[in-house]
């Protein structure tokens, strides 16, 4: 399901149940400690449902456009169903979102086909796997262009998240006779035709070479066979209203794999003289009777390492390579997919490579036939290469996976894409070519810039498709993101708003797909992240953590032995200990669940636990985890080191998590309540094993009451309780009184709404489920392919319009001849300027700034009585979130003499932690390089008691294990510094002009809190590096930087 981006096929095949139905209790439930009593009545509540914009994130196989009507296009996903695209506002519109959770394989979209006699009408051939855990495919067609659907079930299954799924396309309407479809199945099963518009199927019992080619016949996954990978009517071979009578068909067979019918169907043949020893990819026939078509040693998407494009003229039966780079030579070491010929000019034409993995997929045009060819780039000296393009991700800049390099180098990035099997020039706008990519739909409207050697610009077209398979979901109760996201393939986000794509994802380090994310529920700041990791690629570690709500993370400095990475992780209450459950390793050894206290320098097993156990911990007590496996579930009570089995019975035995199950398993989750000891919900099981549904814990686990009002339940998840309610809202995707959804109890459980409408099911949402702690009544829900899915109650008072203020940043010169004051606009939003502070200090309106309609100005007189270095004021408004504006103080009539200049930022800008973070960033801004090991840094701080303290170095450009620290108590006259943590370093030399950075964590051996707010050198605003005069810097033992306190 997950769909990698790089060579690697993360299969994760994860088969369960979703849904709850009920009605809202008006009494509170107080009690959390008594089970509540429950009803079986069903209501339904209206909400808004919209998808947390990431902009693509998947697989794009497929692109269709109408031959007949300009701007009706569509584009199929393999696991994520498919889209129209709205011309007006340039978006993809999803048409499957009424697909639900019993027919979720109709999302997996192996052939589509748009009518060009009657362009209302849309067919899709749907079904995800071929496989022994899915069901038998359908042919699924609409009237309405994909508004409503109707649904004929085939008598095999259908592959949309097989191995082939971007050769096509493989269902097609007869061009003159509309009510005539062809089909070309997978394995054995043929060629099918309908008659009646899709209602019925027949096989073809005329055509028997189905393709014999078998991606991997050794694994359970892609051992069946392709099958026939494309159809193409020859359209004028016959009048409208009468069939088409020359066919041609396409198979996936390295011998004779081009089949003609000149007879309507009735009889076929292989084409005389055609290449062999290659797969057919594409066939495209041009109106001058050219068939084209792509070849490649692989059926894609993630294969092909040789492959050729030849020519077929149908009038003189003469075949010809015009391969742009034929497969003799030792420069073609990828397969052809992508083809497309331009319907205004029948000679033009264009393909891409299946799979270049390096340095960048290359896409070839062609205005003579195939006799010469044009590449999108070419080597000019090595590594440079010469682009006809810029590629411009501005609307989707998480892109570049957190790399930037120059995009003609040898290593790009962001890249023109990968797994590009299909590529389309619209037919009415030879400007316009959109091409599918493992991450993204790319394409460009200035395409005929090419010809006259003019720079086009390719970009995303992926607005309004979200197609990542979603892993993980936490929505922290404090900060300025809601929603941290674990995403397969590409990650994952730190979500700052919903309606703006991220711009970056997790990074620092980057993991192919982020399997699991905690924090600790006393210190949200406090966040960690397992994942998988492509170790061919990276040394970075499978765990990171935050200590900023997940704005910046750091690799943890250990990893359990053996360990490849994934599973899930569990964080204490208050953040000093990790649990990790990871996933069996590449060789299938299952690795033991490891704990760390000392946020991953090291890791110690745990014991009691079965290896891939569910893991979660106790949001009060910190010395409480709980795990799962197999029915039985544990309770450790001494910090996770060891487990005992509880118990607790009538729990599914068949069950497991998400990201531990295997295709035969069901899936389960459970979770524990934030602000209740003790206080567990489990959702989970199978209708074959006749254990499914919701229960609930009170005692830590010891026991379980099964809910009688859910028959079924695959997640959980809490958010805001309800006005007049102490209990935080739960949140379900599960099955009561025989209807399947989504849905909310705000009496725990007593009784339940349907919150979603058969509009709006989004197929597989069995991933993960979660309230908002501070938005009563909204819910994220993770689905297979559809991307995170967010939904707010209509019948609940929308929040707040918040205030917001530009610039959120600027820079003020105390050097007299430089001083100018600052204005700031606001943009009220309905709400009014109450004031504006520093710290404590209230500024006074009219002397210290003046308000004139939507605009605050700063006066200078204020800002020259303020210190040097980062000062932050707050904007006070009437309703929403009070806005920052940090200003950067600087003094340039006191010029440093030094060379060295030191940037600083605190990874925790929150006012207590337990943890000091301090990054820094050195700069030679000299013409002689540094001797670092004559160089101390000095943090100055409040230590708030007298316990013993520790230094950690997470990460430095000299290496972590060269950086040196000491504690020194300080007798100060500024109450803001009684202790100061000296920095040094046992080799290095900054060269002139260069930077090296570190990043250093304090802590009391205690993990007791930190009072930041009153330390000297804390900066409390800004998460990137800044001068920071209030950190010193001695050379030789002579101050060089920054003022002492």
């Amino acid at each position: 399901m997950f769909k990698h981006v790089s060579k690697r096929k993360f299969l994760s095949v994860i088969m369960a149940t979703i849904f709850v139905v009920g009605s809202t209790n008006p009494s509170l439930y107080a009690n959390a400690s008594t089970a509540a009593t429950t009803t079986t009545t069903t209501t339904s509540e209206k909400y808004s449902w919209n998808n947390v914009q990431i902009n693509g994130g998947g697989f794009i196989p497929g692109i269709i456009f109408n031959e007949s009507e300009p701007n009706l296009i569509y584009a199929r996903t393999d696991i994520g169903g498919a889209y129209r695209w709205e011309e007006s506002t340039q978006n993809w519109v999803s048409i499957s979102d009424s697909t639900g959770w019993v027919d979720w394989n109709k999302n997996g979209v192996d052939a589509l086909a748009t009518d060009p006699i009657d362009t209302n009408r849309v067919y899709m051939a749907t079904g995800t796997y071929t496989n022994s855990w899915d069901t038998n495919g359908q042919i699924m067609r609409s009237s309405d262009r994909g508004t409503t659907w109707e649904s004929t079930t085939l008598p095999f299954k259908v592959g949309g998240n097989m191995p082939g799924r971007s050769m096509g396309e493989r269902l097609v309407i007869d061009p003159n006779k509309n009510n005539i479809i062809y089909f070309g199945a997978r394995g054995d099963n043929g060629l099918w035709k309908s008659t009646d518009y899709g209602v019925t199927w027949n096989k073809v019992s005329s055509f028997t070479n189905t393709g014999t080619y078998i991606q991997n016949p050794g694994s359970d996954y892609g051992s069946d066979a392709i099958g026939i990978a494309w159809i193409t009517f020859d359209k004028s071979s016959s009048t409208l209203g009468n069939a088409t009578q020359t066919i041609y068909v396409g198979t996936a067979d390295t011998g004779n794999s081009v089949y003609r019918s000149k007879d309507g169907g009735a009889t076929w043949e292989a084409i005389p003289g055609q290449p062999t020893g290659f797969l057919p990819h594409h066939g495209v026939l041009s109106s001058t009777g050219m068939l084209y078509i792509s070849y490649s040693n692989g059926c894609g998407p993630y294969d092909g390492s040789k492959g050729d494009v030849y020519k077929f003229n149908t009038v003189n039966g003469q075949w010809t390579n015009i391969s742009p780079v034929p497969s003799t030579s030792e420069d073609n070491y990828y397969g052809y997919g992508g083809l497309s010929v331009d319907a205004q000019h029948p000679d033009t034409l264009m393909v891409s490579t299946l799979n270049c993995w390096w340095p960048d997929a290359n896409i070839y045009r062609s205005t003579d036939g195939g006799k010469t060819w044009t590449s999108s780039w070419s080597w000019s000296s090595y590594p440079t290469r010469s682009l006809r393009y810029n590629l411009d991700i501005s609307n989707s800049p998480w892109l570049n996976f957190g790399i930037n390099s120059a995009i003609n180098s040898d290593s790009p990035s962001p890249q023109l894409g990968w797994m590009i099997g299909d590529l389309e020039i619209d037919p009415f706008n030879s400007d316009r070519m959109f091409y599918g990519t493992g991450a993204s739909l790319m394409g460009t409207t200035e395409l005929t810039k090419w010809d006259s050697n003019q720079t086009l610009t390719i970009k995303p077209f992926a607005t309004g498709i979200e197609e990542t398979a979603v892993i993980s979901l936490v929505s922290l109760p404090s900060g300025s993101s809601h929603l941290l996201s674990g995403l397969g393939d590409i990650g994952g986000f730190r979500h700052e708003s919903f309606t703006t794509v991220p711009a970056y994802g997790y990074t620092s380090p980057s993991f192919v797909s982020t399997t699991g994310i905690d924090y600790a529920e006393s210190n949200p700041n406090f966040v960690v992240r397992v994942g998988n990791v492509d170790r061919d690629y990276t040394t970075n570690k499978a765990c990171a953590i935050s200590n900023d709500g997940g704005t910046t993370w750091y690799s943890a400095n250990s990893e359990p032995a053996g360990v490849a990475g994934g599973g899930q992780v569990a964080v204490s209450a208050d953040g000093t200990t990790i649990l990790w459950s990871p996933n069996p390793n590449s060789s299938g050894t299952s690795i033991s669940v490891y704990k760390s206290t000392t946020n991953g320098n090291s890791w110690t097993p745990v014991t009691g636990l079965p290896a891939q156990s569910s893991i979660y911990s106790d949001r009060v007590n910190p010395k409480k985890f709980y795990g799962f496996k197999k029915g039985v579930f544990y309770i450790s009570t001494d910090g996770g080191s060891t487990f005992t089995p509880t118990q607790a019975t009538g729990l599914p035995t068949d069950a497991s998590s998400v990201v531990h199950s295997q295709a035969e398993k069901a899936t389960c989750t459970f979770k524990t309540m934030p602000g209740v000891e003790g206080d567990i919900w489990f959702a989970g099981g199978s209708a074959e094993s006749g254990t499914y549904g919701l229960w609930h814990s009170t005692d830590s686990g010891a026991s379980f009451t099964k809910l009688s009002n859910v028959e079924e339940a695959d997640t959980i998840g809490f958010g805001k309780a309800a006005e007049g309610y102490n209990y935080m809202a739960l949140y379900t995707t599960a099955k009561i009184n025989g209807v399947r959804g989504i849905f909310r109890s705000d009496d725990g459980g007593a009784s339940w709404v349907r919150i979603n409408d058969d509009n709006h099911q989004y197929a597989k949402i069995n991933m993960c489920i979660t309230g908002d702690p501070r938005i009563y009544g909204r819910v994220y829900v993770g689905t297979n392919g559809r991307g995170i899915i967010y939904g707010d109650s209509l019948s609940v008072q929308p929040p707040v319009n918040s205030s917001e203020i530009t610039p959120t940043s600027s820079s003020f010169d105390k050097n007299v001849t430089n001083q100018k004051d600052i204005t700031v606009t606001m943009t009220l939003n309905g709400n009014t300027l109450n004031g504006i502070t520093r710290g404590t200090n209230t500024l006074v309106s009219g002397t210290d700034y003046t308000v004139t309609g939507n605009v605050v100005t700063i006066k200078k007189e204020y800002l020259s009585t303020l210190p040097t270095g980062n000062t932050t004021l707050t904007f006070d408004f009437s309703a929403g979130s009070d806005k920052n504006l940090t200003i950067t103080v600087k003094d340039t009539s006191q010029q440093v003499t030094s060379n060295l200049e030191v940037q600083m930022y605190n990874g925790v800008t929150s006012a207590s932690s337990n943890t000091l973070s301090i990054k820094y960033k050195l700069l030679n801004n000299g013409t002689t390089p540094i001797d670092l090991t004559k160089v101390k840094l000095r943090y100055y701080y409040t230590i708030d008691s007298t316990k013993s303290q520790s230094f950690w170095c997470d990460w430095a450009s000299m290496g972590s294990a060269n950086v040196t620290g000491s504690f020194t108590a300080i007798s100060s006259s500024n109450p803001n510094a009684n202790y100061y943590f000296e920095t040094g370093f046992s080799t290095g030399t900054l060269a002139p002009g260069s930077s090296a950075e570190l990043q250093i964590r304090i802590a009391k051996d205690d993990w007791s809190n930190y009072t930041q707010t009153n330390d000297y050198s804390f900066r409390d605003t800004g998460n990137s590096y800044a001068a920071w005069s209030y950190v010193t810097a001695y050379v030789d033992n002579v101050l060089g930087w920054g003022i002492e306190p």
